[in-house]
């Protein structure tokens, strides 16, 4: 998908977590060991409700912000997790799912803390800054939860 726009980066972002959502649902089911299949299942939760929380962004956008042009302020490859679904992670020990994962939400939030540098107005700061926050707590989540599911 090409991102002009904020409300491009939104709707990307919403898609990046559904699709990854999906593929680790369906990896999931593929998995021979309990532990990396219940880690996946537990992701592919957490990421349908990311997916959810990014889509209420698109709906509450300040219209001035969502269609302010960002192309220049994005680099033309922001992401470079593993992005096709084909049985990738059902082929990965846990440890390297939670990691690989966790990258994936870090690259996001680096991402939006880039375009918080570069932007040019007040609404399109405060409404990346809202992206951000929610991206770092909901990574910040992501990792205790698994903490706690190691600990198990």
């Amino acid at each position: 998908m090409k991102v002009e726009t904020i409300f491009d980066l939104i709707e990307w972002s919403r898609k990046l977590h559904g699709s990854l959502a999906k593929c680790l649902s369906h990896c999931a089911s593929l998995h021979q060991n309990e532990r990396a299949s219940l880690l996946l299942e537990y992701l592919a939760s957490h990421e349908a409700e990311i997916e959810k929380i990014v889509a209420g962004f698109e709906q509450q956008a300040d219209p001035r912000a969502a269609r302010t042009y960002v192309y220049d302020y994005m680099p033309h490859n922001p992401i470079t997790t593993h992005l096709d679904c084909d049985d990738h992670y059902a082929k990965m020990d846990a440890t390297s799912i939670e990691t690989e994962v966790v990258d994936f939400h870090e690259q996001i939030i680096s991402l939006y803390r880039t375009l918080i540098e570069k932007a040019e107005i007040p609404e399109v700061t405060e409404l990346v800054q809202s992206l951000l926050d929610m991206e770092e707590h909901e990574t910040k989540r992501l990792v205790r939860q698994i903490g706690r599911m190691d600990d198990m």
